[in-house]
């Protein structure tokens, strides 16, 4: 299972929200670049990357930032939040991103999904953010009446390889990820799933792992330090 370290830009500092809330947030640090070259030295595999302005506003508020982790990085980085048009999409990938994750628009322009899944293939991933199985959109401001398992088959059906899950009311919270939802996603659907939102410990890890899933998302507890990448890494090694 890949771990990907998080970096969430707003205003081009590393931050973290509290269960999505931008009244909520956390600065963690003024260079993204710096702190994706921290996770980078520490083990990572694979950098999970949000544009938070984005998210909000759907253009690319933070398209230098990321093109400047992206020069910078020997791993490969995927990037999501805002994420509404071929031209942004181009952009990135043109940058050096690796995986472009499509949210708000997966639910509101299906067409322009199918478009980026026929240019690009695996390099669209989708991310469904769910509120009680529901999907929310827009920066997780807004709540639509999509259930996010029927979302999941119809992205199969378009193609879609990959999906980054995340439970809106476990994120930033430290409690765990929400195992049962993610049980469920992964049995409805082929599409590797990559749980975001809670994972706090090395428990959660194990558990994770224990489900086969794709990948884990860790954010905050990084920055807390309640988990260590490198012990994680640490311990993928001798398991291996």
């Amino acid at each position: 299972m890949i771990l990907f370290p998080a970096i969430d830009i707003r205003n081009g500092k590393c931050v973290r929200l509290i269960q999505g809330d931008y009244d909520q947030e956390i600065v963690y640090g003024d260079s993204p670049t710096e702190m994706a070259l921290l996770w980078e030295k520490q083990g990572a595999e694979f950098i999970h990357i949000v544009d938070l302005d984005g998210a909000k506003t759907g253009d690319s508020a933070n398209q230098k930032a990321i093109e400047a982790i992206a020069k910078a990085a020997k791993v490969p980085i995927q990037v999501g939040g805002g994420i509404r048009s071929m031209e942004i999409i181009d952009a990135h990938i043109q940058s050096g991103v690796d995986r472009v994750i499509i949210g708000t628009a997966a639910i509101t322009n299906r067409p322009f999904l199918k478009e980026a899944v026929q240019k690009y293939g695996d390099q669209i991933a989708v991310s469904i953010d769910a509120r009680n199985g529901f999907v929310a959109t827009d920066g997780w401001t807004e709540t639509t009446d999509t259930k996010a398992l029927d979302l999941l088959q119809e992205l199969d059906e378009i193609g879609v390889k990959t999906v980054v899950y995340t439970d809106i009311f476990k994120d930033g919270m430290m409690q765990g990820p929400n195992f049962e939802e993610l049980q469920a996603v992964h049995e409805a659907s082929p599409i590797d799933i990559i749980a975001s939102g809670g994972v706090t410990s090395e428990e959660d890890i194990e558990k994770l792992q224990g489900m086969d899933l794709y990948g884990a998302i860790i954010g905050k507890a990084l920055y807390e330090g309640s988990l260590s990448l490198e012990k994680l890494r640490e311990g993928a090694v001798r398991e291996s």
